[in-house]
């Protein structure tokens, strides 16, 4: 049997795979998964593919991301077929608890990333790529198959500029072009060249393909193989649902399975299945990855107004003393991020993303996955604008840390377009995840190390005015934890705040001290996890809480608060309400009611109010 005929047996192998598995499951989408089948068949087994299949975690194996998660049923015949599950799991696909969900998650240990939320696959390539190139210097290939339909995604776009600025010869994307989307026709519908025309004019180095002609496909492989100092992109032809005529090239049957009476029709026009068929994906080599000693000297920063973002990028530094993983990325604002300090003391690690936050996230996550700790950062504001990229990443077990400077009406002149006001409500909602808000240069500095430390995805809001240090150099920060500043017997409430707002609340005790009233003032740096304790306990010592935020009230640090609250008491949330304008950062603290005098107005009238 040669080579090509082997192919084509596995071919027909996975078809009857996807057509059995998806009507078993009553959905999925088999016309999808049809069209990529000679595509991936010719890679995994054509001998292009290297892959441990004992040990998915292998730092040399080849990686491939379906970024059309859609076609999961496609993937994971293929790990079939290869002989890492079995059939009888196969037939589970869609079904409660197991691991072969409908579109591919990290609960399948040979899904490299969550994908289905189409536009994110390219970037979380690239991110691995990325590693593999310029860290590890491993010679690893990422592949990724691309649907036609998410190539109208702005993510790809973005992706497929960094992807040449770094000269990525180790990433190849496959583009399956059969012309058809979930409603119909695709933006190009079947014009291969449009695709070439456009990937083309980027610098990347095209190859046109027929996607079913296994002779064409191996060439293609073997000419994408060649490094020419620029990434490839296979641009294959393609026919949605190909081999079975039901529904072979026709609108209308995107996610659609086929009833019983009709996947015995299909399946009785496929030949040579054989499904005793167990074949062999070819080994990785054996390199090592690179180990460089990076050396830096840790930053000690005085006793003086520092604003947070600034003790953010010197944060960086001192971290990757104690965690030389570390890779940052930054937004082409490293200079008002702050990053730029890492940038400038270990450049090898810092990587540019430019102007594009859906890409950045996806590389942080490609990165992650590689057993790297990325910290990306660029103004709070505009980080919402990657928000479904870092919502997907937990389903990947992502260990990413997004820094979001700029944060709330307290930026000044610049105006709403830069202000971050609602940064801790979305991180908020990301599952298992750590939001933190720094207040002054220590805890800045010792939250990132925190952040470091810490598996899983953590978000660190800072702000650009220059504030007080507060704390000594020596101050311990632990994640959940909360800092009590002022304390009395006499305490007639609580108020709860961090970041720009707590030296605003700072400023409101001393003013009521002179007048002989007293109120608690807690640091409530780590807004998830929280500290219910100390919350607790204020609300039982004073009676009346205050939440001071410079975020919009939905989903802040107030409604943190409420959540953790076990006790009766009075509760004020105290929050920016009013459609922020330009003007200088006291006048918006004043304009939104989040200023030393709003506070200690507040206090009086509830005062006054019993």
């Amino acid at each position: 049997m040669s080579d090509i005929n082997k192919i084509k047996k596995i071919s027909s192998l996975l078809r009857y795979y996807i057509i059995k598995s998806t009507t078993e499951a009553g959905s999925g989408h088999p016309t999808s998964s049809l069209s990529s089948v000679e595509l991936m068949s010719v890679l995994f087994f054509g001998g292009f593919f290297r892959y441990k299949i004992d040990k998915p975690d292998y730092h040399n194996n080849d990686r491939l991301i379906f970024s059309k998660g859609h076609a999961a049923p496609l993937l994971y015949s293929l790990w079939t077929v290869a002989g890492a599950i079995k059939e009888e799991e196969l037939m589970t696909l869609r079904k409660f608890m197991s691991r072969l969900e409908g579109h591919p998650t990290h609960r399948f240990p040979y899904a490299e990333a969550a994908t289905g939320s189409l536009g994110q696959g390219l970037s979380i390539g690239l991110g691995m790529a990325l590693c593999a190139k310029y860290i590890d210097e491993l010679p690893f290939r990422t592949f990724v198959l691309l649907g036609d339909s998410e190539m109208s995604e702005g993510s790809q776009w973005e992706a497929i500029q960094i992807a040449r600025h770094y000269r990525l010869d180790n990433l190849i994307g496959i583009i399956d072009v059969n012309g058809l989307g979930q409603r119909g026709q695709t933006l190009f519908g079947k014009n291969i060249n449009e695709y070439r025309k456009r990937i083309s004019s980027f610098g990347w180095k095209t190859i046109p393909v027929n996607g079913h002609d296994i002779d064409e496909i191996e060439n293609a492989y073997k000419e994408a193989l060649v490094p020419e100092d620029k990434p490839v992109m296979i641009i294959a032809d393609t026919v949605k649902g190909k081999g079975i005529s039901i529904f072979e090239g026709q609108e209308n049957w995107h996610g659609k399975p086929l009833s019983e009476e009709e996947a015995e029709k299909a399946l009785n026009e496929l030949r040579d299945i054989g499904t005793e068929i167990k074949a062999k994906i070819s080994l990785p080599d054996n390199t090592e990855p690179a180990y460089k000693k990076i050396f830096s000297e840790r930053i000690e920063i005085a006793d003086k107004p520092i604003s947070t973002r600034k003790a953010y990028g010197i944060g960086l530094v001192n971290a990757f003393l104690k965690f030389p993983s570390m890779v940052v990325l930054d937004a082409e604002v490293s200079n008002s991020t702050f990053s730029s300090i890492f940038k400038d003391k270990i450049p090898s690690r810092f990587f540019e993303m430019y102007i594009a936050e859906q890409n950045m996230a996806g590389v942080a996550l490609g990165l992650s996955l590689r057993n790297k700790i990325p910290f990306m950062s660029s103004f709070a504001a505009f980080l919402t604008r990657a928000f479904d990229q870092i919502r997907m990443s937990r389903h990947s077990d992502s260990n990413i840390k997004i820094a979001g400077s700029h944060a709330g009406v307290s930026i000044g002149e610049d105006g709403v377009s830069q202000m971050g006001l609602e940064d801790i409500a979305l991180f908020r909602t990301v599952p298992d995840s750590v939001v933190l808000y720094p207040s002054d240069g220590i805890s800045a500095i010792r939250l990132v190390e925190k952040a470091a430390e810490h598996y899983g995805n953590v978000y660190i809001r800072t702000t650009r005015t220059d504030t007080p240090i507060i704390y000594p150099p020596s101050e311990e920060f632990e994640i959940g934890g909360s800092k009590v500043l002022k304390k009395n017997n006499k305490d007639v409430a609580t108020i709860i705040t961090a970041g720009i707002t707590l030296h605003e609340a700072l400023k409101a005790y001393e003013e009521l001290a002179k007048e002989d009233i007293f109120i608690r003032i807690i640091d409530l740096y780590s807004i998830k996890p929280i500290d219910k304790k100390a919350i607790n306990e204020a609300a039982i010592e004073t009676k009346f809480i205050f939440t001071i935020e410079d975020h919009y009230p939905e989903g802040g640090l107030g409604e943190a608060v409420i959540s953790a609250l076990e006790q009766p008491c009075k509760f004020k949330i105290i929050a920016v309400k009013k459609l922020p304008v330009s003007g200088k950062p006291s006048e918006l603290l004043e304009y939104e009611g989040i200023s030393k005098d709003s506070i200690v107005k507040a206090v009086k009238e509830m005062l006054m109010a019993g």
